[in-house]
């Protein structure tokens, strides 16, 4: 995939976060999540590109655009596949919490797993527990591999946890094994990233979440080194067969990162509100200003971008 490609894709999630910035502490999620496909599915359109959304709004949210199967862009140039999220943090949007972003990840056409939109089993980590972790043993061996790996004591270590009420025995593993725990409402992509960034104070990631964040989380874990497993939980026979009817014949399958995520990705994310991984959008008498992450795994480059942008030349946003 050409370079400039990741400049370019970061300008669709920039001005999806501008837009549902916009509804942040509003109390209407759905308000802002379609303000932010909105403005994703006009940007897709302005990039050099044949491209597939083989995960995006379709299934779950039955938004009108950006959905699973939909083609995107200029209509010239590569192949590719997007697993998208305009707005991951709905809830925290609408509600002025912290973490949610608008994000993408982009591949070679057939390399992100079709995953349907249902539950997945995960573990995360960063460059240095990659290789140490296995979805199949329990929180406190996986805990143990990763105090080895980081020549540190569990204590020590922190994990990330969605706060849910099926999470209740898996915190209180951790708890028993010794870890830290810090408990999010909301946005499990850049947590998992945040396990790869020294600074978040973030070392691992448990817990059942979203298939399809899944996909997109591997897909920047492998952009940077980092470690990532999921196995599909599905609820009900529907999703069991809606499952099946992607591709997935193994339920039970622990897929790897690579798996998730092959050949040559790239990963883009702007913050939409402000939380450990990235900067929330800020509005100013001119603009507004954006904070955002591009990374490749083929060459391992990872940018940060804040950027100016002035409405005087934006009218649409």
């Amino acid at each position: 995939m050409n370079r400039n490609l990741a400049l370019e894709f970061v300008r669709v999630t920039e001005m999806a976060a501008i837009a549902s910035a916009r509804l942040m502490g509003r109390g209407d999620e759905k308000a802002a999540d379609q303000a932010a496909v909105d403005a994703m599915r006009t940007m897709l359109d302005s990039v050099d590109c044949h491209a597939t959304v083989v995960i995006g709004e379709g299934e779950r949210d039955e938004a009108p655009m950006l959905y699973i199967g939909e083609k995107v862009g200029a209509g010239n140039g590569p192949e590719l596949e997007i697993a998208l999220d305009p707005l991951e943090g709905t809830t925290v949007c609408a509600t002025g919490g912290y973490n949610s972003i608008s994000v993408m990840a982009i591949a070679e056409k057939g390399c992100l797993l079709h995953a349907p939109d249902t539950y997945m089993e995960k573990i995360a980590v960063g460059p240095e527990g990659k290789g140490v972790i296995d979805i199949n043993e329990s929180p406190a061996e996986n805990l143990k591999r990763l105090a080895e790996a980081k020549k540190c004591r569990v204590q020590d270590l922190t994990a990330v946890v969605l706060d849910r009420p099926r999470h209740e025995k898996l915190i209180s593993d951790i708890r028993n094994a010794g870890a830290r725990i810090q408990l999010i409402g909301d946005g499990d992509v850049s947590a998992a990233i945040a396990c790869a960034e020294p600074e978040s104070g973030i070392d691992i990631l448990f817990g059942i979440g979203g298939a399809p964040e899944g996909v997109i989380a591997a897909a920047a874990l492998r952009c940077v080194g980092g470690d990532f497993q999921g196995r599909l939980k599905p609820r009900n026979e529907e999703e069991v067969k809606r499952a099946h009817a992607m591709g997935v014949t193994d339920i039970n399958k622990v897929f790897q990162i690579e798996e998730l995520a092959s050949g040559h990705v790239m990963f883009c994310a702007t913050g939409v509100t402000s939380g450990s991984f990235l900067k929330g959008v800020q509005f100013k008498s001119w603009g507004a200003i954006t904070h955002s992450i591009v990374m490749r795994s083929q060459s391992g480059t990872i940018r940060k971008i804040t950027a100016e942008h002035h409405f005087d030349t934006k009218p649409r946003y």
